[in-house]
């Protein structure tokens, strides 16, 4: 995996706090997800409204960064399930990261994840709270 991401879109949907961020033309955003917002049945309205109002472009150099857990397996199915979606439709990388390596959402923690290659490109095996 490439080292040098320029543009990334982040996915932390696992059940407790969850955030969606992206770092788009030099800018890093992110957007907690209120308790009311976090249905999982609201997420992709929640992003694309993110995507919208921040004017995000996903051009083909942009990843897609999902939260692989420990977390709810409605919440990780669901995260998957969109981020693999967008992939599809934009021709976008996917990779995933455990929750204990990213423990907050900021810019700099989030370029730590990659610089010490902590992303995972196998996506089929999320890690569920029982």
């Amino acid at each position: 995996m490439k080292k040098n991401i320029k543009n990334f879109l982040l996915i932390s949907v696992i059940g407790d706090i969850d955030y969606i961020a992206a770092k788009f033309n030099s800018k890093f955003i992110t957007k907690k997800l209120l308790k009311k917002e976090n249905k999982n049945d609201l997420l992709v309205t929640n992003l694309m409204k993110f995507v919208e109002k921040n004017k995000i472009r996903m051009t083909k150099d942009m990843l897609i960064l999902v939260n692989l857990g420990p977390g709810s397996y409605s919440s990780l199915r669901i995260a998957l399930s969109v981020a693999k979606g967008i992939s599809m439709a934009k021709g976008l990388k996917i990779y995933g990261y455990k929750k204990k390596n990213l423990k907050e959402i900021t810019l700099k923690n989030i370029e730590k994840l990659i610089k010490k290659n902590l992303l995972e490109n196998k996506l089929i095996k999320p890690i569920y709270l029982s």
